[in-house]
């Protein structure tokens, strides 16, 4: 097997880094929505659900290509942005907004599972009690949906781990700059001779991938014998 190469190491860094970014960034509003979705009834809210889950069946190159029209200098929130001086478009920044954008769905789908699983007459219990709504949801709510959240946040990072179409329209593939694992394997795998270290890093990302199951599967388990106990 081939040797990882300084770039290899630095796009399975910076990997790791737009995917643990990307799921903290996205674990607090993922869980308003979740909640939002889960407890509250208002007009609109199939047209949020359809929203949210809108990146689930748009393809990712579609997805990125609308966050580069948006980010960029044509777009009113690139505009602003310029006019700060911040520039976004072919940073990691902005393959992490690439990758909390297509994995968001997933996270505020495992949460709300975990919400919908509380019996709902704790909830009431809790009301009849003289329990404020924050009370509720952070004494009540948020440990009872530790689980989904545990899942949301696992599903995200691996998802964010291999975000591929998205990341290279708003990113692009610069080493050392914005290239991840997958880019990294689409490069070796579009050029000569590079089959072997593209079947080096898809080894790396299996890895990683088994790891955090494991992680998750291990942190699962312990959760549930916690509540059983």
């Amino acid at each position: 097997m081939m040797q990882l190469t300084t770039q290899d190491i630095e796009a399975i860094r910076l990997s790791l880094q737009i995917a643990l970014t990307a799921t903290i960034v996205s674990l607090p509003p993922g869980f308003m929505v979740a909640w939002l979705l889960s407890f509250r009834n208002f007009r609109g809210k199939v047209l949020l659900e359809v929203f949210i889950n809108l990146p689930l069946t748009l393809p990712p190159v579609v997805i990125g290509y609308f966050l580069l029209l948006m980010l960029g200098r044509n777009g009113w929130p690139g505009r602003l942005l310029d006019a700060a001086g911040i520039q976004l478009v072919f940073t990691w920044q902005a393959a992490v907004i690439a990758a909390a954008t297509i994995g968001f769905p997933l996270m505020v789908r495992s949460i709300r599972l975990g919400m919908e699983s509380i019996n709902p007459q704790i909830i009431d219990a809790a009301k009849s009690l003289g329990s404020s709504k924050p009370d509720i949801l952070f004494t009540i709510v948020l440990p009872l949906s530790l689980r989904g959240i545990l899942a949301g946040s696992s599903l995200m990072f691996a998802r964010s781990l291999g975000e591929f179409g998205a990341t290279i329209m708003v990113a692009g593939n610069i080493p050392f700059v914005t290239q991840t694992i997958p880019l990294a394997i689409y490069e070796y795998a579009s050029s000569p001779g590079g089959t072997g270290m593209a079947m080096t890093l898809c080894i790396v990302s299996v890895t990683i991938s088994v790891i955090v199951l494991f992680l998750h599967e291990s942190l699962t388990r312990r959760i549930q014998r916690e509540a059983e106990g």
